[in-house]
């Protein structure tokens, strides 16, 4: 039910970049069509980038872990007018309802949060499910699922897993089916996203309808080049052993549910993949996509240029920003089955 009759698709927007900043003289660029990333970093965009170079990166003289907790577990403002959200729980589970005016309640969202499996929450992720909720009109609800080190792997996906399984049939008022689920997360979140996918066919579980990666940290055995090759401005490569070992405490890195570029994605349904230029989870991506296009899974992979580690979440959205959430948008309103 969830192959697309059109067959199996896989779209890879390449990087060929050599620069941030634009030409005064550049002839403007074709109109390109929905959906389609731009071949070129925006003005706004490529001053942004420019102020992050000349930062240093989380992680590279030290790891401070508790100053990481303390920041992604900040409550953050939400800028988009008229947002509604609604705490409650699935059975010890933190769950939060992000309900943009207009949104299709029986159309619902669950996002992962990112953090690197040690840190991050639902509330500093309230702009971004905001911008989501208003550009695909439908109901998103953030998971404040276990963290580790104090809850090691497979804790963290097992409530992910949960969480999904209970939005099939409650939404925002209650116990309601839903007519479509998807699910969608960043970073650590991405490769729980993928996970969940996993397990949930393998548990026997309804699936949603589609997912979205953004970023996905999938390959926890740390071989993707781009973790050596690729500056990163957010985050420094120096981090990743750290969070992996937290979260896996010296289980199996390879195993597919802790690093789902090795898993098999036969029956799932399709991906959304989107990734930045300058982010060192580049090739995590590129290649979940080409496992999962030899799976023959329906899979759209969008590396922006001149973007950086979920720029999707800076607020306000830079253009790629808001354009990527309308790309998700679209990912999301293709796949709802017409009531």
């Amino acid at each position: 039910m969830h192959r697309s009759s059109k067959g199996l698709s896989l779209l890879i927007s390449c990087l060929l970049l050599t620069s941030w900043s634009l030409a005064q003289d550049k002839p403007a660029a074709t109109k390109r069509k929905p959906g389609q990333v731009p071949e070129q970093v925006s003005p706004a965009g490529a001053a942004y980038l420019e102020r992050l170079m000349k930062n240093t990166p989380f992680g590279t003289n030290q790891f401070d872990f508790e100053g990481l907790r303390k920041g992604m577990g900040t409550r953050r403002k939400i800028t988009v007018e008229g947002v509604q959200t609604q705490a409650t729980k699935v059975g010890e589970i933190p769950v939060e309802w992000v309900l943009a005016p207009g949104a299709d309640t029986s159309v619902r969202l669950l996002y992962l949060h990112g953090g690197g499996f040690v840190s991050g929450s639902g509330g500093y992720y309230l702009p971004l499910a905001a911008h989501i909720s208003a550009a695909a009109k439908c109901a998103v609800l953030l998971v404040d699922y276990r963290l580790a080190p104090e809850h090691r792997f497979p804790a963290g996906l097992d409530d992910c897993v949960q969480a999904h399984d209970w939005l099939c049939s409650h939404g925002p008022a209650g116990r309601d089916p839903a007519r479509a689920t998807f699910v969608a997360g960043d970073s650590a979140g991405g490769n729980l996203t993928l996970a969940t996918l996993l397990a949930l066919r393998d548990r026997k579980l309804r699936l949603p309808h589609g997912a979205i990666a953004i970023s996905p940290a999938a390959d926890l055995t740390l071989a993707s080049p781009s973790l050596q090759t690729v500056y990163d401005p957010i985050i420094s490569s120096k981090t990743m052993p750290i969070f992996r070992d937290h979260y896996l405490g010296g289980q199996d890195a390879a195993q597919p549910l802790a690093s789902p570029v090795f898993g098999d994605y036969r029956g799932l349904p399709p991906l959304l993949i989107q990734a930045g230029e300058h982010e060192m989870l580049r090739d995590d991506s590129v290649r979940v996509a080409k496992k999962a296009q030899a799976d023959g899974i329906d899979v759209k992979l969008e590396i922006w240029p001149g973007m950086f580690h979920v720029f999707q979440s800076h607020d306000p959205l830079l253009p790629e920003g808001k354009e990527a959430v309308d790309h998700i948008a679209q990912f999301i309103q293709a796949l709802t089955p017409a009531k």
